[in-house]
């Protein structure tokens, strides 16, 4: 394998460094330029108008207990129920040539970005906009390829990710101050705050926003729990991945500005599997949901396995992304390679093996 007195309280009001999702490390890294794709009128060797790249974000934990996992692919005959291979595809994060390339490398769609993969299934774990430069192309391509992977026996389904929820929030409740636990938040400040993109609210259409609100937020596929966030935050709202599922988007439904604040920043959580304890959280979930692996996103690898700097202060190296992030004594897989910092955009065949 490669692999957060007798005094009356004081209120205030929130800065926007209290809603960062998460707060960013040190000194940002330019993105790569934007490559032209479908769909793209022209792209030149500028960024398109209105892209705001944002800084690399996350403390950095250097861990030994961790490995990564070259992803080959591999032809593999459908399961005994007759199903396809099952795929699984980390943040994208508006970087859609790149999720094209990592797709087509797998032989899921051909060179004209179609489905090419027969019975196969994909799933996404969600985050597609925010930071790069096309996420609501991104989202199109996701729909379009969930429609000619039906007709062609198999299926390409998605997860809701936390900037989901956040973009939703943002087009829906703008700047309706929310009660944040910290202050006084608005959805569009932290939107903004957290790479969006003024492109994509400008192509955003109803269709985009209903087929995010009906994304669910957990499921159980082959053995594999799948979720974007890695916390233990969805036990708050459900007993059994349908309770879950049905709880976000009944919160979804309700247009209450607070209780959509409150749900994105329990998603927002992560890094429940990476310390002490975290195979004990792991196993809390599953115990309650299913599996015998969780595999996320959220969390970005170069993070999980890079270091801050040295003690005199120099930056170190950051670490290659080859493959999925296997941890938490083998239960967790993190599968955000870290596009938005000129990492690797992950599309992966399940189940790993040793």
């Amino acid at each position: 394998m490669t692999q957060g007195a007798g005094q009356e309280p004081v209120v205030r009001t929130a800065t926007l460094r209290d809603f960062r999702v998460p707060p960013y490390a040190q000194a940002p890294m330019p993105p790569p330029p934007p490559v032209p794709h479908p769909g793209n009128a022209a792209v030149g060797d500028e960024p398109p108008e209105g892209y705001t790249p944002t800084e690399r974000d996350l403390p950095v934990i250097n861990r030994g207990d961790t490995v990564q996992v070259q992803a080959v692919p591999e032809s593999r005959p459908a399961d005994a129920r007759g199903r396809g291979p099952l795929y699984v595809v980390g943040d994208v994060h508006g970087y859609l040539d790149e999720l094209l390339a990592a797709l087509g490398e797998q032989g899921l769609v051909d060179a004209d970005g179609s489905w090419a993969a027969g019975n196969a299934r994909l799933w996404f774990l969600g985050d597609f906009t925010d930071r790069g430069p096309d996420g609501i192309g991104v989202i199109d391509l996701v729909m379009r390829l969930s429609a000619e992977a039906a007709a062609a026996g198999g299926y390409c389904k998605a997860l809701m990710g936390n900037h989901e929820l956040l973009l939703i929030g943002a087009k829906k409740f703008g700047d309706t101050p929310v009660n944040s636990g910290a202050g006084t938040a608005t959805f569009q400040a932290a939107w903004l705050l957290n790479g969006g993109q003024k492109t994509d609210m400008e192509r955003l259409q109803d269709v985009h926003l209903q087929w995010m609100a009906r994304l669910d937020a957990v499921v159980e596929e082959d053995g594999h729990l799948l979720m974007h966030s890695d916390t233990t935050a969805y036990l708050d709202y459900g007993s059994t991945i349908e309770d879950v599922n049905d709880t976000v988007h009944g919160i979804l439904t309700r247009n209450d500005a607070d209780e959509c604040w409150d749900l994105f920043r329990k998603l927002t959580k992560r890094f429940a599997f990476r310390d002490e304890g975290g195979a004990q959280a792991v196993r809390e979930l599953m115990s309650t949901y299913g599996g015998q692996r969780v595999v996320h996103g959220h969390s970005p690898i170069p993070y999980l396995l890079g270091e801050v700097g040295s003690e005199d202060g120099e930056e170190a190296a950051r670490p290659v992304v080859d493959g999925p992030h296997v941890y938490a004594e083998g239960l967790a897989i993190a599968m955000d390679g870290g596009v938005t910092m000129a990492g690797k955009l992950l599309v992966v065949q399940l189940p790993l093996h040793d």
